[in-house]
């Protein structure tokens, strides 16, 4: 049994036959998934939203749990209102030095004399969208819940200029966000 020379076909490792040199496997792979994909989305009226023409929130979309975003998603910025209606913020400008992405530009004014309970407020709150990361540095940064990110989405515009939300817009983008989220200190 000593001369016998039993051969036994030894299986090549991963990567170093023909197919897998030339990455056979993973194109055809790749190549499948493409198709599937793309008469998937052909063949199935539900696979795309046309926002802004059909809104995420519109009843005819409640079939697929459009219209409820993720809680931790980030969107349209809003100014909180306090009780009385007023702006909460206080102009401290905590918000535009923590924003990575310089979008945000605050001019203090001192207070009408009736507003006992502050200092100041801001004559101009401008937020460029077009440059805001939508990263909540400024949200985090308010010490008085001032400033928040919204779950509402991006409204499509049509210049550059609509995109420079000011105070007026901030106040007023996004009402059902302005329930108090932290209590009055």
């Amino acid at each position: 049994m000593a001369g016998s020379h039993d051969h036994v076909e030894e299986a090549l490792p991963p990567g170093k036959s023909f197919a897998d040199r030339v990455y056979l496997p993973a194109v055809m792979r790749g190549l499948k998934l493409t198709v599937q994909k793309f008469f998937g989305t052909v063949t199935d009226k539900h696979a795309t939203v046309q926002y802004p023409e059909v809104g995420i929130y519109d009843a005819s979309e409640a079939e697929r749990a459009i219209g409820h975003p993720n809680p931790r998603y980030r969107g349209e910025h809003i100014l909180v209102k306090d009780e009385q209606g007023r702006e909460k913020c206080v102009a401290c400008l905590l918000c535009m030095a923590a924003c990575p992405a310089l979008c945000i530009h605050i001019e203090p004014e001192p207070t009408p004399p009736e507003w006992g309970d502050r200092e100041r407020r801001p004559k101009v709150f401008e937020i460029d969208m077009l440059r805001c990361i939508y990263c909540g540095y400024c949200e985090e940064a308010c010490p008085c819940d001032a400033i928040r990110l919204t779950p509402k989405f991006y409204t499509p515009t049509t210049s550059r200029t609509e995109r420079v939300y000011d105070k007026e817009r901030l106040l007023e983008n996004n009402p059902a966000a302005q329930i108090p989220q932290r209590p009055a200190k």
